[in-house]
């Protein structure tokens, strides 16, 4: 199960090079099209931006990125839809978070892909201190691509 409170930064893919060169089945590509469609929204940007770290509320969701709670409950129910956020309810009060660590790296890949579309160094580039500590416990079973850590 996915760990909303673990660090993305830990996260790496593991993609066999052989499946990535097969031709997409068409019913593959409509699914990966339908998440990019979700993707495509500022607001469900931010809705899925802001629970890589953890879990919220619609109300937290809401006051976090500036939208009415209804509004807000819309995009959650197409991204539950679409499977990138699943719930919990605690009460009366339902939270949300990510399905997966596949979401929280495809989030997270586009924020920090989007940054270096931008002017000057990258904000993930400027806090390399601050992942470098994250990468400190990075367990070995994830090493990068030049073999080290981190």
């Amino acid at each position: 199960m996915f760990d909303p409170v673990e660090p993305v930064y830990y996260l790496r893919m593991n993609a066999d090079s052989a499946r990535c060169g097969r031709c997409l089945p068409d019913d593959e590509a409509n699914l990966v099209a339908e998440v990019f469609r979700m993707l495509a929204d500022p607001t469900r940007v931010q809705i899925l931006w802001a629970l890589v770290s953890h879990e919220k509320s619609v109300n937290d969701l809401a006051s976090h990125v500036g939208k009415p709670a209804p509004s807000v409950s819309q995009h959650l129910a197409k991204l539950r839809m679409a499977r990138l956020v699943r719930t919990r309810r605690e009460g009366t009060t339902i939270y949300y978070s990510l399905d997966n660590n596949h979401v929280a790296q495809l989030v997270t890949d586009a924020v920090f892909n989007a940054e270096h579309a931008g002017p000057g160094v990258p904000g993930h580039h400027r806090d390399a201190s601050d992942l470098a500590a994250l990468h400190a416990d990075v367990p070995a079973a994830y090493p990068s691509r030049n073999g080290r850590r981190g």
